[in-house]
């Protein structure tokens, strides 16, 4: 007896592709397993290019916010030129959104602090080579101050400065400044936040101050960023 092309033994069929026994399996059934694992195949490849596409064909930006602030000193001084006395403290929050691709300093990430759109000081947040893994948030806690920070306020800026210090409530804006290289993407990305702030100065020994959490606006991304 003959299962289709194939010779019976003890049961079986003697399949010369595999040259052993096996159950007598049809041509046409063993065609559709075989389609069936073809299909498998190139719908599991489908499928992993499209999760890899997800996870790393598109850039999700930072998200950044100041969390606290503490305006403990700022006081104008003019002689010998015209400079800020401050004493600052935050806490800046930098999020990684994308949940594969870790971010890579190219260039140091920095806070930079102005008044009346002078700048006044700069702070190191963060080294070249430093990596942001994804989906993490890092959290910088920044103690800042001087007794002379050189800023070129000009007439106006100095007159601004007399009208906040009447009501003690400073605008002061933070921007942070940095560059970036996303995993898996050859291109370099300036990494650019502002965040305007309103302190109010407290003075030490003095009442502690509410500070509402400020969401900083990202500036407009490079190409392929």
């Amino acid at each position: 007896m003959c299962c289709f092309d194939d010779c019976c033994c003890g049961g079986g069929c003697y399949d010369s592709f595999c040259d052993r026994c096996c159950p007598c399996i049809s041509y046409d059934t063993r065609e559709t397993i075989f389609g069936c694992c073809i299909c498998f195949l190139v719908l599991a490849a489908v499928v992993l290019f499209v999760v890899l596409l997800a996870a790393y064909g598109f850039i999700r930006h930072v998200e950044v916010a100041v969390e606290a602030a503490s305006l403990t000193r700022f006081a104008l001084v003019t002689s010998p030129a015209t400079a800020l006395a401050y004493n600052l403290s935050l806490t800046i929050t930098v999020r990684n959104r994308n949940w594969a691709m870790s971010i890579k300093n190219t260039e140091p990430l920095e806070a930079n602090y102005s008044f009346d759109g002078q700048r006044f000081d700069r702070v190191k947040l963060a080294g070249e080579g430093d990596v942001h893994p994804a989906g993490k948030t890092r959290v910088y806690h920044l103690d800042s101050g001087a007794d002379g920070a050189y800023v070129a306020l000009g007439n106006a800026g100095v007159a601004e400065f007399g009208k906040e210090n009447a009501t003690g409530l400073f605008q002061v804006e933070v921007a942070l400044a940095g560059e970036v290289r996303y995993q898996a993407h050859v291109t370099k990305c300036k990494l650019a936040a502002t965040c305007p702030l309103k302190l109010q100065l407290a003075p030490p020994g003095t009442t502690a101050v509410v500070f509402q959490k400020v969401k900083c606006k990202l500036a407009k991304a490079d190409k392929n960023c």
